[in-house]
């Protein structure tokens, strides 16, 4: 950055110092100006040797190595103290809530636009997914919520704007907040060029940030989920279950059939359905188990009910019941469809099966999951609904031999060679797609 090669009389090199021009020119073009500033502000704010003069108008190596280590390896103090130096350049003065929030919402744009300028969106696509302008706003939103007034209380937005906030309160949020920290460490990396989508793949890493997304890139779809939206979900999946999303019903794609909903859902592994209601409201559950067919309440209390539109929500389990999960199908004693929480016919979340009617009845709350109604009316009408599922598939869902020869290469060899030929060859598809890795 700097661009300084020349030594000093006696071999000692020049101390390399790095303005702000300097580092306009050299940041990712995908940073906007004022982000840049907000870099240079906690840069030259960092004091290596504890003066006590006022602010460096150019930043030194010390200072330089210093601001990564705390930005990308720190403690949450390091954090919390860079943070506020990117928000306010008075190193004792608190700072308002309204300029947490419009900190964290310039910086949840600015991961998203380095992710898609250098590719590392990991097949998610702005152009497939919803608009990401409206899901920034409900991720910041419900990040700056977990943000505590000095008097330890949480404040609600209108509360928040003109809350003085110091060093301790941003220090608990980083400790809160896990997002904050790899916003700012993917910020920092790829803003200031230390690593992009071809170098240090093992140190450098977005895989529990976003999940790769499978079964949409070659398909007309177009998904419910947004990018902002993804990263929240995902954040609260189990880590096995964070690195791989595959589609694996869409009613865009397969149409509104019940049927047609659970043949491609059951025994599946541990899922996420979401559903967009006729008033735009978006929702859904996690699975933790596969769904499977039958009369009785199943899965685990890892389950979960989420709200994505018009807020962001996460709602676990209470322990009042194990009525996490339930799906049935073609029975007349019971509720046939797939339902979450609550109880018989009264469920946090319901499908039925007659396609394209469900219910989120919770007065006041789910029991299960101390959600309240999911959707914008008790009884609702379905626009989308879509289930992916999370992880590795099961061990009985991976792809099996086609032929008792294709496990067989020297039963197959042998056939060869004496000049015989399999009659299912030919028939069958060699070059199935058994999906991404």
């Amino acid at each position: 950055m700097s661009g300084s090669t020349s030594s000093a009389k006696g071999g000692k090199a020049t101390q390399k110092q790095v303005t702000l021009a300097m580092l306009k020119a050299h940041v990712h073009p995908a940073v906007l100006g004022p982000m840049t500033i907000r870099l240079y502000n906690a840069m030259r704010s960092v004091d290596p040797i504890k003066k006590t003069e006022g602010l460096s108008n150019a930043i030194s190596k010390k200072q330089f190595v210093l601001f990564l280590s705390y930005a990308m390896r720190g403690t949450a103090e390091e954090k919390a103290f860079i943070i506020q130096r990117m928000i306010s350049q008075d190193a004792d003065g608190d700072i308002k809530g309204k300029e947490i929030k419009e900190f964290t919402k310039n910086l949840i744009i600015a991961v998203i636009q380095l992710l898609q300028v250098e590719d590392m969106l990991r097949g998610w696509s702005l152009e497939k997914t919803s608009d990401p302008t409206i899901g920034t706003l409900r991720l910041t939103n419900i990040l700056i919520s977990q943000l505590k007034s000095k008097d330890g209380q949480h404040l609600v937005a209108d509360e928040l704007q003109n809350e003085e906030c110091g060093q301790h309160e941003l220090k608990d949020w980083m400790y809160t907040v896990s997002l904050i920290s790899t916003f700012l460490h993917i910020f920092v990396a790829m803003g200031l060029r230390i690593t992009n989508s071809e170098s240090q793949g093992e140190v450098f890493s977005t895989k529990h940030l976003l999940p790769k997304c499978v079964g949409i890139k070659y398909t007309g779809v177009f998904t419910i989920f947004d990018i902002p939206s993804i990263m929240y979900l995902n954040a609260y999946l189990p880590s096995e279950h964070q690195h791989k999303w595959q589609l694996l019903f869409s009613s865009q794609f397969h149409g509104a059939s019940f049927t047609r909903f659970c043949s491609l859902t059951l025994h599946k592994g541990p899922t996420l359905l979401i559903v967009k209601d006729s008033d735009s409201y978006v929702f859904g559950g996690y699975a933790s188990h596969s769904w499977d067919a039958r009369p009785q309440f199943q899965g685990d209390n890892k389950c979960f009910l989420f709200t994505l539109s018009p807020r962001l929500g996460i709602y676990t389990c209470t322990g009042y019941n194990d009525h996490y999960m339930y799906l049935n199908h073609g029975q007349q004693t019971m509720p046939n469809g797939l339902g979450m929480g609550g109880q018989l016919y009264y469920f946090g979340l319901w499908i039925d099966s007659n396609y394209g009617e469900g219910h989120s009845k919770a007065k006041p709350k789910c029991t299960t999951y101390n959600s309240p109604q999911l959707s914008a009316q008790e009884h609702f009408m379905i626009d989308t609904l879509e289930v992916w599922s999370v992880g590795n598939p099961p061990d009985d869902q991976l792809p099996q031999p086609k032929s008792v020869l294709d496990s067989e290469p020297e039963a197959q060899a042998l056939l060869h060679m004496i000049g015989k030929i399999r009659m299912s060859d030919g028939l069958r598809d060699p070059s199935e797609d058994d999906g991404e890795e």
